[in-house]
């Protein structure tokens, strides 16, 4: 088994992982397999959702790793029909039950869907939870700055993370300066991009090279060194415990500036004013 990842304080206390398991597209049964897999390799943190439709298999797989509860860190996300107060609340009863769970350690407003403008409410009900010891950590997903805002104003809470869409190509700068002058952890999806591109990159090879490291390790340690969470996905045992292990060297700042300059702005980020579940 891997070293756990190290953790990272949260603005509302406690700590998370600064390295997750995501299990987007897996099924019921892939992601127990994935997650009993990525547990035994020394994840702790798992990030799933009610939309991806796998919590069942997710809770299995949590289970079947046989580290007690207190010790892993589970978060999910609903989606934009529970955007409420109340809404809030059956929607963590529904995902607490899927995954076989008392609490989150992390629930989050998947989407903002600000066609219907009930984000705020729904951050104020994962707030109430917060504070009934429901949810540890309270979180949003794909809000941009100024949506965070009015749930600040809003609730007088901070969110503790903001997962968002992160890698050298979409490297959300904005997004993350706002987060960081507010203490809020960001946790990047699609932290390996997509396909082969991004890892085929001359500078994420010659990185490779110089530290005798997989270019995905490459890529996750640029998140890492900039603070951010990553939760790349993977189902392959040798794959997960290869993402783990991003914690026993580090980027030159040469190196660091070289990723960072793949940046293409907006161009391929997923716009969350026109998606959303």
């Amino acid at each position: 088994m891997s070293t756990p990842a190290p953790t990272v304080a949260l603005v509302n206390g406690g700590r998370i992982p600064q390295l997750g398991l995501g299990t987007w597209p897996l099924d019921d049964d892939g992601a127990e397999k994935a997650v009993a897999t990525a547990v035994e390799a020394g994840y702790r943190l798992v990030d799933t959702a009610e939309n991806y439709g796998n919590e069942r298999g997710v809770g299995r797989g949590l289970r079947a790793s046989g580290v007690p509860r207190e010790e892993l860190f589970v978060t999910t996300k609903f989606n934009r029909r529970w955007h409420s107060v109340d809404g809030a609340r059956e929607a963590f009863e529904r995902s607490a039950e899927r995954l076989g769970v008392d609490y989150l350690d992390l629930l989050l407003v998947h989407w903002p869907n600000p066609d219907q403008r009930r984000y705020v409410q729904a951050f104020e009900g994962i707030v109430a939870l917060l504070r009934e010891g429901l949810v540890r950590a309270a979180g949003t997903s794909n809000f941009t700055p100024i949506q965070l805002q009015e749930a600040i104003d809003a609730t007088g809470v901070t969110p503790d993370v903001n997962q968002i869409q992160l890698n050298p190509y979409v490297a959300q700068v904005p997004w993350r300066e706002f987060a960081a002058e507010r203490g809020i952890v960001v946790e990047g999806y699609s932290p390996l991009w997509r396909g082969r591109d991004l890892l085929d990159e001359p500078v994420v090879a010659e990185a490779a090279r110089a530290h005798g490291k997989t270019p995905g390790q490459i890529v996750l340690r640029w998140h890492t060194q900039l603070g951010v969470v990553p939760v790349p996905k993977s189902a392959d045992p040798q794959r997960q415990a290869e993402n783990l292990a991003v914690f026993d060297f580090a980027l030159t700042d040469d190196e660091m500036a070289a990723l960072s300059a793949l940046d293409r702005g907006s161009e391929l980020a997923t716009d969350p004013a026109t998606f959303g579940h």
